[in-house]
């Protein structure tokens, strides 16, 4: 919080259309005669893995105290199914006790077991919680993960009912032969979605015996990511070119304009930070940017982080879902409106939005960019040329040729 914070108070003067202070003051008021004491019945959702002393990292249970309909507190695709706000999105997540402990990333103690069990489950987990002292307000929001609630040391936890665990994960879990990618495309194949399977590889639950181990929830978002689209990609890189196509849809405050040209894979991102939007306090327009080609990348896409692996998943799900392949740029605007880092579920159900809505189909690329200029132009008062003069897709598109050129 600076100067500016202080002297507003939540009145605006920074342009922005929600205030992330007067969000969190808001959950914290009503959450705080909800606060258990040192023992409370729960219902968990969802483990939490820290990243923080690696080898030795932080393993949370999370659970409200005393709620029903537990399982909406960990769930981003009905959030977004659902047109969730910023504010509701809080305040599930602030009523999220963190119940943590300590544990090396290879170790079979009690407690990580039960939290392994939280992550295999399919519905919220019951069970008893002691702490060894009352938690107190806090909300922690990141870029990666969604945002959790109060935490505190747990001192003892205990299954009160029986983890409903489904027969085919309890294969891939039993098969310590099986290697954890093969075994999350097979789970997403039967129709698993990524928060689960990213649940299910932080808490060391897949992959071949000796290579098991706890992974940061914050690094198996993006595992996961990676390792899904990658299997979609090998079923995408079969079918024919798509149209050229343009899509446009947006989710708080992330609005996304993915354009698809009839070329081989290869996909970019940038994204945008319009003035007052999150991370970008200037009056000035920034952009960051990844690229990969029909070979894809070799190394982690820093600039865009995990946006650009959740977005990628999405459009790959859409094209196997239509049976093409495309070149695609997409082109991420975040506004003043996405005042809270929640995520990067936030990206790839913004991007599910988008391609969700009905495409406008050009019969040329030039007609294609007419209409995006014009309509980046008319929303947000932004020059698009800016970022189609250093899209390499673009430059690519211009510059390769075909091998029907060379056919005579």
């Amino acid at each position: 919080m600076n100067i500016r914070c202080l002297k507003c108070k939540g009145r605006g003067f920074c342009g922005r259309v929600f205030c992330a202070i007067t969000a969190k003051l808001q959950a914290a008021a009503k959450i705080k005669d909800k606060l258990p004491k040192e023992n409370f019945f729960g219902s968990s959702p969802a483990p939490f893995v820290g990243r923080y002393g690696y080898p030795y990292i932080n393993v949370g249970i999370l659970a409200p105290p005393e709620e029903k309909e537990t399982r909406i507190y960990d769930a981003p695709q009905f959030w977004s199914s659902q047109n969730y706000n910023i504010s509701q999105i809080i305040e599930l997540r602030s009523s999220l006790i963190n119940s943590r402990f300590k544990s090396y990333i290879k170790d079979n103690s009690k407690m990580l077991g039960i939290s392994q069990e939280v992550g295999m489950a399919s519905k919220p987990v019951d069970m008893e919680i002691s702490l060894e002292k009352k938690p107190i307000f806090r909300v922690s929001s990141d870029a990666y993960a969604a945002p959790t609630g109060p935490n505190a040391k747990l001192r003892k936890v205990q299954i009160t009912s029986n983890p409903k665990i489904n027969a085919k994960v309890q294969k891939v879990v039993d098969d310590t032969g099986l290697k954890a990618g093969s075994a999350l495309a097979y789970l997403y194949d039967s129709g698993f979605d990524e928060n689960f399977l990213a649940k299910l590889l932080s808490v060391g639950t897949l992959g071949l015996k000796n290579n098991r181990k706890l992974v940061p929830t914050r690094f198996s978002i993006t595992a996961s990511d990676d390792i899904l689209a990658k299997h979609l990609l090998q079923k995408v890189k079969e079918h024919p070119e798509l149209d050229y196509s343009a899509y446009f849809g947006s989710y708080l405050g992330n609005y996304y304009l993915i354009l698809s040209f009839p070329e081989v894979w290869s996909y970019e991102l940038f994204e945008t930070y319009m003035p007052k939007a999150e991370w970008n306090q200037t009056d000035a327009t920034h952009y960051m940017t990844d690229y990969e080609p029909y070979d894809g990348r070799k190394t982690y896409a820093e600039n865009c982080a995990g946006g650009y692996y959740s977005v990628r998943l999405a459009i790959l799900e859409h094209l196997a879902k239509i049976r093409r392949q495309a070149s695609v740029l997409a082109l991420r605007f975040i506004t003043g409106e996405y005042a809270v880092p929640l995520g990067v579920w936030v990206c790839r159900e913004s991007a599910r939005k988008s391609l969700s809505n009905k495409p406008i189909k050009f019969a040329s690329k030039e007609l294609m960019f007419k209409y995006a200029k014009s309509l980046i132009r008319k929303k947000f008062g932004y020059d698009l040329e800016i970022l189609l003069k250093k899209s390499i897709i673009l430059k690519n598109l211009k510059n390769q040729k075909k091998l029907s050129a060379f056919i005579k």
